[in-house]
């Protein structure tokens, strides 16, 4: 459903790590995505459930867990983001990115991102 928070993200340049973390902790395993542009593993629950990624910045950006919303358009919804004083901080849209999504801060600096199903 748009704009609604419907997945979440650990960020990390150490997924191996956050893997062992997070498994032993609340028994989560994890699947790696496919060979797209980005290492990107899924997080699921015990049971198989999916409801979120672990994704490995290389030291790219700093190291997070966030939330992402799920929005009609992601160009749109950077635009407007920046007319309220957000900032679009990395975007990927079209085919190459698997899924438009874009990571953004709000007024106070906080980090969040959208996304849009394809």
């Amino acid at each position: 459903m748009d704009n609604t928070v419907t997945w979440f993200e650990v960020a990390t340049d150490d997924p191996e790590g956050a893997e062992r973390f997070y498994g032993e902790l609340f028994g989560w395993s994890f699947d790696k995505g496919g060979d797209g542009p980005l290492d990107y593993r899924l997080i699921n629950y015990p049971g198989g459930q999916s409801g979120g990624g672990l994704f490995n910045t290389k030291g790219d950006l700093p190291a997070h867990a966030v939330f992402h919303v799920q929005v009609a358009d992601v160009e749109a919804s950077c635009a407007k983001s920046e007319s309220l004083g957000g900032k679009v901080v990395m975007k990927m849209i079209g085919e190459d990115a698997g899924t438009d999504f874009a990571y953004l801060r709000d007024v106070s600096g906080s980090l969040f991102g959208i996304f849009r199903r394809r």
